[in-house]
């Protein structure tokens, strides 16, 4: 992760929500280690949306899944979050795990503005993003 791709993630996150909602979002990328790479709050996004967003994308990488797919998991094991001794994780959906074309973890993005459903949506587009950028840098 970079912070050239990081902008990219984050200006096609941002436009899509523009496009589909009309509403304003936070969108934070980091790298395959949490570490925060690239971050926007727009106009008027939602205050709460700035470290819900960053701990979304930390989340992903955390534990390598989409911040859904770990909701599901803590669902169907009856596991409380607290279990995982780690006050920044989160179980909102709306992080997206990244990979480069081998399946390496380079990142995620997180998304928070949204309805959860929303959020993970336009997330899941950040690997759509992540796929066009690899093919240009071949």
């Amino acid at each position: 992760m970079n912070y050239e791709l990081g902008r990219k993630l984050v200006t096609a996150a941002t436009s899509r929500a523009k496009a589909d909602y009309g509403r304003q979002i936070c969108v934070a990328v980091c790298d395959q280690f949490g570490f925060l790479t690239a971050f926007v709050r727009m106009d008027d996004a939602p205050v709460r949306s700035i470290a819900l967003a960053q701990q979304k994308a930390y989340t992903a990488t955390r534990m390598g899944v989409s911040t859904a797919a770990f909701l599901a998991r803590l669902r169907s094991e009856d596991i409380p979050i607290g279990y995982f001794c780690d006050p920044l994780l989160t179980a909102l959906p709306g992080g997206a795990l990244l990979t480069d074309t081998t399946g390496r973890v380079i990142g995620a993005i997180g998304v928070s503005g949204l309805t959860p459903a929303q959020d993970q949506e336009i997330a899941d587009a950040g690997t759509e993003t992540l796929s066009r950028y690899q093919q240009t840098v071949r």
